[in-house]
């Protein structure tokens, strides 16, 4: 039996959905191998994936509200405090008072909070060296703007009210 002869697209719009479905494969692939890894790496810390990318944000933002942790982790108000609650009994957040207003509150990570985001980091940029070190220099760093601009045009259609299923044409 022959190969089949590639087919070229009829128009842009086919060219865009061929290279939009192989991107969605290809996210998609890349996505689940890192859920296991990360939860392979993560939780021997006694840590969630959850909580690591808590104490990741509060540490890469600064001191935050609640709110905003809950909104950069695409988390509502209520998860996302039983994960503080779970980071701050483990003693890797506190809670602290905020000094523009004292009745509001922002989390702030701890020294023991620092240092085990620093272990946690330190080995997954090991693991993504491994990976990365048969690549030229300049594929190394297209992959990372590539794969910011995908995470920041995302992110950007993301929305707390968008539909959960687009309507059915």
């Amino acid at each position: 039996m022959s190969p089949r002869p590639k087919r070229t697209p009829r128009s842009p719009d086919a060219a865009l959905e061929r290279d939009a479905a192989g991107l969605h494969r290809a996210l998609s692939d890349l996505v689940r191998l890192y859920q296991f890894r990360d939860r392979t790496r993560i939780c021997c810390h006694d840590v969630s994936v959850t909580q690591c990318y808590a104490l990741e944000a509060v540490l890469r933002e600064g001191p935050l509200s609640l709110n905003a942790l809950a909104a950069l982790l695409y988390l509502d108000k209520s998860t996302a405090s039983r994960v503080v609650d779970a980071l701050e009994r483990k003693r890797y957040l506190r809670r602290a008072a905020d000094p523009a207003d004292g009745r509001a509150v922002r989390l702030e990570a701890t020294p023991e909070g620092r240092a085990l985001h620093g272990r946690i980091e330190r080995s997954l940029i090991e693991e993504e060296m491994r990976l990365i070190a048969d690549f030229e220099p300049a594929a190394r760093r297209a992959a990372t703007t590539i794969i910011e601009k995908l995470a920041q045009s995302a992110a950007a259609r993301c929305t707390r009210s968008a539909e959960c299923c687009p309507p059915q044409e």
